[in-house]
């Protein structure tokens, strides 16, 4: 009997060292016996995930080193990069000359005629025509492009490719969805293609100190428009003439006193064409990007959420109206004596409050328009007229010098 009992428990003791084998070579894992020709499915797929997972996390560790090393030392001049190497443009005929204090003159350079600053010198440029020829120009009736300075700023040309200028809603005719001149070229100081979005330089000092302030409040300026050609400008004015002739709703939503079609669109020379003038909106920061430009680090903003404003950026009609009256748009001071429109809501008063701390002005009929009239006093004797297109890009990386 007992060695009976001994067999069994032999035999049983083995079914069980047999059940654990097959377990082992067969179920271990979570791989079901008749499916172990996935094994090397799934283990490809795990290696695949974990190759993506460092990539990811080598991108991310990247991204964050070079926001440390930014932070720890950004460039610390009037912009977020070096003015060498900038595109700029002549907003003037400007007398090119061989030396500062000299009276020879190498070239004229003439109305939104593209070069690239070398360096700087008290007001003077040094810098190089697109055929290499050098020589020093006043800096103050230079319009120096944005993007290649303040690289942080969100740029939207929406006229260089669909223009969204609209009144009281409606399309103007020939205008709206149209592309009404091109500045989107390569840029190689940025590596990509970017919008040549240039404003006169003293005023592009004080849109660095507003971009400062926004971003340290994770705000970021969204630009539409800074220079806009005198032939587009009038084009706009006749479109909207001619809609406004064929609509009453349009009509009344531009002349209703005390406005006049003149406060929507200007109808002779505007202060875009004079290089002191630019349209903007307001975004809260959700991501940044940060990149090498040369040895030197910046950032652009990848991610964004632009705020509510009154109206749609380019609404031609009282709607998008700052103020409950006209103002001078010559007067530095008289706007702080408007009473602001019932549509003003938070966003746009933090807009203007940015804009307004560093000396620029708001315009009474729209609420993303900002005029810079110490610029305007300073270049009076000089000033453009607009009546020239840009069309060149000479933008290249700072040197260290």
């Amino acid at each position: 009997m007992k060695k009976a009992i001994t067999t069994i428990s032999i035999i049983i003791v083995i079914l069980l060292m047999v059940a654990i084998f097959i377990y082992i070579k067969y179920f271990s894992n979570g791989i079901v016996l008749g499916q172990t020709s996935n094994l090397n499915t799934i283990t490809n797929d795990v290696n695949n995930k974990i190759v993506v997972d460092i990539d990811e996390t080598n991108n991310l560790s990247e991204n964050e080193s070079l926001e440390t090393q930014y932070n720890k030392n950004p460039y610390n001049g009037d912009f977020e990069l070096p003015i060498n190497g900038a595109t700029a443009f002549a907003s003037v005929s400007l007398p090119l000359y061989k030396e500062i204090g000299s009276d020879v003159v190498v070239k004229t350079v003439g109305p939104g005629q593209a070069f690239k600053i070398i360096s700087e010198s008290d007001d003077y440029f040094y810098v190089q025509l697109s055929d290499s020829t050098n020589g020093y120009i006043q800096s103050n009736y230079c319009l120096v492009n944005l993007p290649d300075l303040i690289p942080s700023i969100i740029y939207d040309d929406t006229n260089s490719y669909e223009s969204i200028f609209r009144s009281s809603g409606y399309a103007l005719d020939n205008i709206t969805g149209k592309a009404l001149y091109n500045v989107y070229y390569y840029n190689d100081r940025l590596e990509q293609k970017q919008y040549l979005m240039p404003l006169l330089y003293p005023m592009a000092k004080k849109i660095a100190k507003v971009q400062k302030e926004a971003l340290a409040n994770n705000d970021c300026l969204k630009i539409y428009e800074t220079f806009r050609p005198y032939e587009v400008q009038m084009k706009v004015s006749d479109a909207l003439t001619e809609l406004m002739d064929s609509n009453e709703e349009v009509k009344q939503g531009i002349t209703a006193p005390p406005w006049d079609k003149s406060w929507f669109i200007a109808v002779q020379l505007s202060n875009h064409q004079r290089g002191i003038a630019l349209d903007v909106s307001l975004s809260k920061v959700k991501e940044k990007d940060f990149k090498y430009c040369g040895s030197y680090i910046y950032f652009t903003v990848s991610d964004y959420e632009e705020y509510k404003m009154p109206t749609r950026m380019h609404e031609l009609s009282k709607a998008a109206a700052t103020f409950t009256t006209p103002v001078s748009s010559k007067s530095k001071t008289d706007w702080q004596k408007a009473r602001l429109a019932s549509s003003m809501n938070s966003a746009s008063k933090k807009l203007q409050n940015y804009f307004t701390s560093y000396g620029l002005t708001p315009l009474a009929s729209e609420w993303w328009h900002f005029n810079d009239l110490d610029t305007r006093e300073l270049t009076k004797d000089k000033g453009s007229n607009g009546r020239y297109y840009l069309t060149q890009c000479l933008s290249s990386k700072p040197s260290d010098s």
